[in-house]
């Protein structure tokens, strides 16, 4: 039996694109390029002129490589949710007949939310990479999980079918 085929949803979502965490690399590289423009043309003889240009350039290198680290990965497959990634301790298994409610929400009142994965916050488990809405999923517990989603729509008309089974 092919594996692939049970997979009904994946999707990934990578370091790189929080952005939160971009503007913050894209400050610190703005504020090493400027030191460097109003250090001037006379390099003194530690060379701090060129080395914070070189940080500048070292910064904006590390977030272009951001964009290819996988932060985690959603799946939908063989009636569970599966979060998993590169940087995640443990692999997060939701099974949907578990499930009783799922909507699509605004994930944050806030134009910047930081990543976060596995995140026990206000009586929910948030996992989020980048989005501006997610999908909330309450168990039969009472327990509410924050999903954030590229694609909640489709991700939602998964679930919903999965659930309908």
């Amino acid at each position: 039996m092919n594996m692939e085929s049970d997979i009904l949803y994946e999707e990934s979502q990578y370091l790189g694109y929080n952005r939160l965490s971009f503007l913050r690399r894209m400050v610190l590289a703005l504020f090493c390029f400027l030191s460097y423009y109003w250090s001037g043309d006379s390099v003194d003889a530690e060379g701090s002129g060129s080395l914070l240009f070189f940080l500048g350039v070292a910064i904006i290198g590390v977030s272009a490589i951001l964009v290819f680290i996988l932060h985690y990965r959603t799946r939908v497959e063989n009636g569970s949710l599966i979060l998993d990634g590169l940087w995640t301790a443990r692999k997060v298994k939701i099974d949907i007949s578990s499930i009783k409610d799922v909507s699509k929400v605004k994930y944050s009142r806030f134009f910047f939310n930081r990543a976060v994965y596995n995140l026990h916050l206000k009586g929910a488990i948030h996992f989020y990479t980048r989005g501006k809405e997610c999908i909330q999923l309450t168990d039969k517990d009472g327990l509410k999980y924050l999903i954030g989603s590229q694609n909640p729509t489709e991700l939602l008309r998964v679930l919903n079918q999965q659930l309908k089974k």
